[in-house]
């Protein structure tokens, strides 16, 4: 089926979906519920992969619920500025924008980048290496402290390592880096610079909320497996392009199984069967369904879920956390900064992580003479631009724009665009992030279905989480899993079936690394009102 199919897809299907044995019995639902056997909800790339496994597997009864419009989840762009040849407006990327490792001649390949080999996807790779260093004076050069950083951060990768191969206590990245070196002063504005270009440019958080085992073993897990090749999307018809194709390998024009525009508020479960209930009214229940809503939605009170979670999974959701990435687009008249460089990087004097990272697209292998820039911010800065205007917003980076290139008589630019990640209720925020001292076992808790409710994303990845490739696996996995048990191909006791699904693991308790007998006079813990004042 070709892409352009895909936009008939945008009208919300109003037909049922075809009944199905499997549904449970809902009492209070009965007649009104639209019926099918398995539910997706979210039509990001998790949620796509695991209806296209589904349908792989011969499992053609599903829906698929989407808030928005449009699939795609996260990865989502809009139309910005003018080109000059054209007169038509770019494309630019609000959510995910880069294919992050590629893949080695012989080895294994990110699917997300044999993803944009098949269609064809437009990208450029990301030299990282490619940065100029500016301060408030304009250029300066303190390149010799990235190679400094890069020194120290091998050693406490393999710190990392050893560290989760002898299941020893985990420590912030901060701590693993300043044993290995790296101890930036806490005025040292260049090279607190440098850290936020190493670390937050890419986990989003700093290295004092970062683990370091799983930080590292993130970065690890992608460059190793596939490669440590980053390439930059500029399809002018959108990163999702991979996803709407997909997706048009098994949905037809009009498919009655996409449910587009639709908003979740309650999803009730139990060991029968699932039922999602709609803002409008609507509900669907389903024998299994598949949630890919991201960490940001299940921390927040956006949607009920009947009974609660259950403590340990509440528990998983809050102890992750979730990011705001927020890239901020600018065009300009005119390419007032070097045309050679890709990156470059400002160390205001006062605050680290204030509009660090400028990125040209106005490059030949990018969006030649687009004359356009973009700046990336994280978090609290993140949350700060959401928080007041774009004017205002647009003149603090002008300020530092002016104090880089102090030479330049620089223009105001004539587009300015950035999303707000964190206000949006399908999202609330852009990726996940993997806190310190929170083991593989929390992570499990956070991946573990709750019945015949489902979980996947790039959150619920312990290898690729925060990654795209992490929700595709996700996404195809829970699929897979959910088909395999429909069609009784699973693992059975004093059996040999082929394919091992079910549940998945978690675990009721998760205890600390300190036996209760240690809290005790031997080890200067004297204070016992804490003990008996919690016996109860």
């Amino acid at each position: 089926m070709h892409l352009h199919h895909l936009a008939s897809l945008a009208a919300l299907a109003s037909q049922a979906v075809p009944a199905t044995a499997h549904v449970p019995h809902q009492s209070r639902d009965e007649g009104t519920c639209k019926k099918t056997t398995v539910a997706i909800l979210g039509g990001g790339i998790a949620g796509i992969t695991a209806a296209q496994a589904l349908s792989n597997a011969s499992v053609h009864d599903f829906a698929i619920l989407e808030y928005r419009d449009t699939i795609g989840g996260r990865a989502w762009h809009r139309p910005f500025g003018k080109n000059p040849h054209t007169g038509k407006p770019y494309t630019i990327e609000m959510g995910a924008n880069w294919v992050q490792g590629l893949g080695n001649p012989g080895g294994p390949q990110n699917p997300i980048w044999t993803l944009a080999q098949k269609y064809h996807l437009k990208t450029h790779y990301s030299n990282y290496d490619n940065v100029s260093t500016y301060n408030e004076d304009g250029y300066k050069d303190y390149s010799h402290l990235l190679t400094e950083y890069d020194d120290a951060y091998e050693i406490a990768n393999m710190k990392a390592g050893e560290i989760l191969r002898n299941n020893l206590q985990d420590q912030t990245a901060q701590s693993g880096m300043a044993l290995a070196g790296w101890s930036p002063k806490k005025h040292d504005m260049e090279a607190q610079a440098v850290d936020w270009w190493k670390w937050d440019f890419e986990d989003n958080f700093t290295p004092l909320e970062s683990s370091l085992v799983f930080g590292c073993a993130g970065d690890n897990l992608t460059s190793n497996t596939f490669s440590d090749h980053d390439n930059f999307v500029v399809d002018q018809r959108g990163f999702n392009t991979i996803i709407k194709g997909e997706a048009a390998t098994f949905l037809k024009p009009n498919d009655p199984r996409l449910h587009l525009n639709t908003q979740i508020t309650e999803i009730s479960y139990s060991n029968d069967g699932v039922t999602i209930h709609n803002e409008d009214g609507s509900c669907v229940t389903a024998a299994y369904a598949i949630c890919t809503f991201s960490l940001g939605v299940l921390q927040s009170d956006e949607v009920k879920f009947t009974p609660a979670l259950p403590e340990w999974k509440q528990t998983a959701i809050q102890k992750f956390t979730m990011g705001t990435y927020t890239k901020i687009f600018m065009q300009f008249n005119e390419t007032f900064w070097p045309t050679n460089t890709q990156y470059f990087l400002y160390a205001d004097p006062g605050l680290r992580g204030w509009y660090p990272v400028f990125q040209s697209l106005s490059m030949p292998e990018f969006l030649p003479d687009s004359n356009i820039l973009f700046v990336t911010v994280t978090n609290e800065f993140s949350w700060r631009a959401e928080r007041q205007s774009d004017e205002k917003t647009k003149q603090e980076i002008m300020d530092v724009l002016r104090k880089m290139f102090p030479e330049k008589d620089i223009p105001e630019p004539t587009a300015f665009h950035y999303p707000r990640w964190s206000t949006e209720p399908w999202a609330h925020g852009s990726y996940s992030n993997w806190p310190p001292a929170t083991t593989l076992e929390m992570h499990e808790n956070l991946r573990a279905n709750t019945d015949r409710l489902w979980f996947a994303g790039e959150a619920t990845s312990p290898t690729y989480f925060g990654f795209l490739q992490g929700a595709w696996f996700e996404g195809r996995d829970a699929g897979r899993q959910i088909a395999a048990a429909m069609q009784d191909q699973c693992i059975h006791p004093n059996s040999a079936k082929l394919k091992e699904c079910g549940s998945r693991r978690h675990y009721e308790v998760l205890h600390g690394t300190s036996p209760f007998a240690d809290y005790s006079a031997v080890n200067g813990w004297t204070a016992n009102s804490f003990l008996d004042s919690n016996s109860d």
